[in-house]
């Protein structure tokens, strides 16, 4: 099948959105979990392909990063500012806290205000900043009522370590008590064509003007035996499996922005090359049809 090239393509194609109405991104991001071992834990196995990819990504237009202070623990935010600071005055990096990591592939939530004092400064450090653009909740925690982890949040913002507070894994109504104590600009939840668990949270960022950020936008697994209307679509498009699924997103919703993650640059061109794939509306529907049908 021939792919789709991406040597003109930029992230810029895929339009813009304001996050927090003061920070404009190209709307395809780049996601840095991936920029860690095995388990999101430890060093990369290729760290200076992984530089490459950063460096890379700004060259493509990316001009918003997401990470976590969680991946690697630490890894991903070092690397990201060992590779990319002084950072360009365009780039948005979001980072993300409220996990711990006691080994590879485990992630328990701790949303205590100490430990989120802590890891905010400790990804201040990392990222070599004085203020983080977009510091996002990475999960509830069930031990620990939301508005007491927001409350430390909120602290860090009027003490300006914080531009913006974002969320992670939430509920409709999890968002809801935290616009009660602070502006929410942004919400990250699990989504994609395969699963739509989240379509609610989705609706309703969409009528707060609340950037989304699906997490796992590519489902590696399902798309790598793509078969039935994926791989139909992509056969029609001279396009790649990957690039349907992340096209489908894009047109699903204006305040969509995927963060799709990669170790690996001729990865991340593919997936890029998305912005440049118009799908016809009767393609949509298919695709809108497979959370359906599952």
């Amino acid at each position: 099948m021939a792919e789709r090239t991406t040597t003109t393509i930029n992230a810029a194609l895929a339009g813009t959105i304001d996050i927090g109405g003061d920070l404009p991104v190209n709307r395809f991001g780049f996601g840095a979990m991936r920029l860690t071992g095995e388990g999101i834990w430890g060093e990369p196995a290729d760290r200076e392909e992984c530089k490459r990819v950063l460096r890379r990504a700004l060259e493509l237009g990316i001009n918003f990063i997401d990470t976590a202070d969680s991946y690697g623990p630490e890894v991903s935010e070092r690397l990201i500012a060992e590779t990319l600071y002084p950072y360009p005055e365009q780039l948005v990096i979001a980072t993300k806290g409220g996990l711990i990591r006691p080994g590879p592939g485990q992630w328990i939530p701790d949303g205590r205000p100490e430990h989120l004092r802590a890891a905010c400064e400790g990804s201040l450090k990392r990222l070599r900043v004085e203020q983080i653009d977009v510091y996002q909740f990475h999960r509830p925690d069930p031990k620990v009522p939301i508005e007491e982890s927001i409350g430390a949040l909120v602290a860090l913002k009027d003490e300006g370590k914080i531009r913006h507070i974002g969320l992670s894994n939430v509920t409709t109504d999890q968002i809801e008590k935290a616009q009660t104590l602070t502006p929410i600009v942004s919400v990250q939840n699990r989504y994609s064509v395969f699963d739509r668990a989240s379509e609610p949270v989705l609706e309703f960022c969409s009528l707060e003007e609340l950037a989304f950020l699906p997490w796992r936008p590519v489902e590696g697994g399902e798309v790598a035996g793509a078969a039935g209307a994926v791989a139909e679509i992509a056969r029609r498009n001279h396009a790649t499996p990957t690039q349907v699924v992340l096209a489908w997103l894009l047109a699903h919703s204006p305040v969509m922005l995927p963060i799709p993650g990669t170790s690996k640059v001729a990865h991340l061109e593919e997936d890029l090359g998305a912005v440049a794939l118009d799908l016809a509306p009767g393609e949509l529907a298919e695709l809108d049809r497979i959370a359906e049908e599952r």
